[in-house]
C-alpha cells in the first residue's frame, strides 16, 4: 500500500475546523484513508504542537493506528537544502529553509503523494511530486 504525506495546513483545517476548507480537507482525508497509509513526519507533527498543552492530545488528534509516523530521511534533507536554494536563487528571502521543503521532500524522496491545499510552492520546487490538492 503507498503512503500519502498529510500536509500540516490539511490537519489544521479539520482541527480548527475552518470554515473555507474543512470540507475539502475532511472529504480528502476520508478518501486518502481508505487506500492509502496516512504519513506525517516531525516537522508537521512540530507545526501542530503549537495547538496543544501535551504530547498526548497530539496523539489523540493523530493517532498511531491512523497515522504513521517517519522521521525524515537524510536524502529528504538534502533535497529539501536543494529547494531551498533554488527559492533564494528565485529571489526569496527568508533566512532558513521552510518547513514546506522538508515536507515536500520527504515525499518525493520516498515516494509518496503529497495531501495538501497550499499546491503552488511544492509544483514549483518539486515538479514530479504526485499531489492531491483542490482544483486551482
Amino acid at each position: 500500500m503507498s503512503g500519502i504525506l498529510v500536509d500540516t495546513n490539511v490537519l489544521v483545517d479539520v482541527i480548527t475546523r475552518d470554515p473555507q476548507w474543512e470540507s475539502w480537507s475532511r472529504d480528502a482525508l476520508d478518501h486518502a484513508v481508505e487506500r492509502s497509509v496516512l504519513v506525517v513526519n516531525p516537522i508537521v507533527y512540530g507545526e501542530l504542537s503549537i495547538g496543544y498543552r501535551a504530547i498526548e492530545e497530539l496523539d489523540a488528534v493523530l493517532p498511531g493506528d491512523l497515522y504513521r509516523r517517519e522521521p525524515l530521511p537524510f536524502p529528504a534533507a538534502f533535497l529539501a537544502g536543494k529547494a531551498f536554494e533554488a527559492y533564494r536563487l528565485r529571489g526569496g528571502t527568508r533566512a532558513a529553509p521552510l518547513a514546506d521543503f522538508y515536507i515536500g521532500a520527504h515525499a518525493a524522496i520516498a515516494g509518496y503523494r503529497l495531501l495538501t491545499r497550499d499546491a503552488a510552492r511544492y509544483r514549483s520546487y518539486f515538479p514530479r511530486l504526485e499531489l492531491i490538492a483542490p482544483e486551482a
